[in-house]
């Protein structure tokens, strides 16, 4: 079950991170009150997460979906470059998540 929280943790990185971009320095209300809240939920629940999984493992995991998943929503709705060289880049980060949750206990 920690897993799974763990992942729906980093899914709400995404949506902050992403808000960010929305929120134009934090002066448009909606799009500033929907990534704060994003931002709450993500910790919360990688603090419930990491009750389970150690530290390390939960935060870097939580941290490679985040930056995973900001990179590919920035691809698809901010055009950013998607080249040979950041898809690379993008595999080590999920080999290591992946490793991560296949040798952690």
């Amino acid at each position: 079950m920690s897993w799974i929280i763990l992942f729906i943790a980093g899914i709400f990185e995404v949506i902050w991170a992403v808000g960010l971009k929305y929120t134009d320095g934090f002066s448009k209300l909606l799009p500033s009150m929907v990534t704060a809240c994003a931002m709450i939920v993500s910790f919360v629940l990688l603090g419930i997460a990491a009750r389970g999984l150690p530290i390390g493992t939960s935060y870097a995991v939580w941290t490679g979906i985040g930056t995973v998943g900001t990179v590919i929503a920035g691809i698809y709705l901010f055009h950013e470059p998607h080249d040979w060289g950041r898809i690379g880049c993008i595999m080590f980060i999920l080999i290591g998540v992946a490793g991560l949750k296949i040798l952690g206990k």
